[in-house]
């Protein structure tokens, strides 16, 4: 744990904006009213005291969001308090001119509450959309990162790569409130991801969605060295751990709800990629008080983050609530989060 993990964390949700018809009931409804119904959500999370709402960039028809700033201007309009963030932006498939002057357009439009989450993507239809070679995975990351974090110190930027025209003394405009403009780094299951947004001093968010917690604490931990090696003060480095679940009154009603939608996502992905599917048993040893979902009743959900905090000292929580499940349904589970698993677990971690 971090020397800073006594420090109340910030508690978020976040959504990939999902369009598919039920899978029990066949209900679909128009991309217009999920567009609504997100509004909606991200409007109660700031009514009942969470701290940030995210969008997640995806190119896919069973997800709506492959613009995530002008879904967040939205939001931003009609909240006052509420940081917003991407979850993620596919940095490694964008230019990163565009991206900051997006984002500084939401940090201007929001008073000051827009944050980048780049990532590489784990889904790679955005790379042949965009004209990118896939075989340039890593290196497309690594150079725009460079260039983001170049246009984001300085409002004329000279800078060269391989991937993109060279920039000679050219401003980019416009510039945003917040100086500088909050850059996360989106981490999956990549070690050398998390060494270099510690190397960079930069926030970490770490995607939690298959096996157990703990295997991910040496991301940490590395995070927190490589951070220290390159004389950043790692304890005041934010860090964000982020995991799909969802909570309902009852631990058998959050496991009734959430399963259909969790598993129609991930088998459906399975099948593009050659997973085995998911079953109600593999779907509830998933949601163990150890392992990677977080699903249940309030009290479930709050010893759930509790133990994680312990894990890892986060700052940031955020919880993906996935998957085409119903609007009241959704709409209850923020109301859940945000009155009563936020407070508990602030209360305990301060009270640490």
């Amino acid at each position: 744990m971090s020397p800073a993990a006594a420090q109340p964390p910030e508690i978020g949700v976040f959504s990939f904006v999902d369009q598919r018809a039920h899978p029990v009931t066949g209900r679909a409804i128009s991309p217009q009213q999920r567009m609504h119904d997100l509004l909606e959500e991200a409007t109660l999370a700031e009514q009942v005291g969470l701290d940030v709402f995210g969008v997640g960039e995806h190119h896919r028809p069973d997800f709506l969001a492959s613009a995530p700033a002008v879904v967040l201007a939205a939001i931003a309009a009609r909240t006052s308090r509420l940081r917003l963030t991407s979850a993620v932006t596919v940095l490694s498939s964008d230019d990163p001119v565009r991206v900051f002057e997006e984002f500084a357009t939401l940090d201007l439009i929001s008073g000051g509450r827009a944050e980048i989450m780049a990532g590489r993507g784990s889904f790679t239809e955005s790379f042949p959309l965009f004209g990118y070679d896939l075989a340039n995975y890593d290196r497309l990351f690594t150079e725009k990162l460079d260039l983001l974090l170049a246009i984001r110190a300085s409002e004329r930027v000279t800078w060269q790569g391989h991937f993109r025209p060279a920039l000679a003394d050219r401003g980019i405009y416009p510039r945003p409130v917040q100086t500088p403009l909050p850059v996360w780094i989106a981490v999956g299951g990549t070690p050398q991801s998390a060494a270099r947004a510690g190397a960079l001093g930069l926030p970490l968010a770490i995607a939690i969605i298959g096996g157990t917690p703990d295997r991910f604490v040496p991301f940490a931990h590395l995070y927190r060295v490589a951070a220290e090696d390159a004389g950043h003060d790692a304890a005041a480095l934010p860090l964000s751990i982020n995991s799909p679940g969802y909570v309902a009154d009852t631990s058998q009603q959050a496991g009734d709800e959430y399963f259909p939608a969790f598993s129609a996502v991930m088998n459906d992905i399975g099948r593009e990629r050659g997973w085995s599917g998911i079953g109600r048993r593999e779907f509830d040893a998933m949601r163990g008080p150890d392992a990677a979902i977080v699903c249940g009743s309030p009290q479930q959900v709050i010893d759930k983050l509790l133990y994680e905090h312990s894990l890892f000292g986060f700052s940031r929580f955020m919880l993906q609530i996935s998957g085409p499940l119903p609007h009241a349904q959704v709409m209850h589970a923020i109301e859940l989060v945000g009155t009563v698993v936020a407070p508990a677990v602030r209360a305990a971690v301060a009270g640490r």
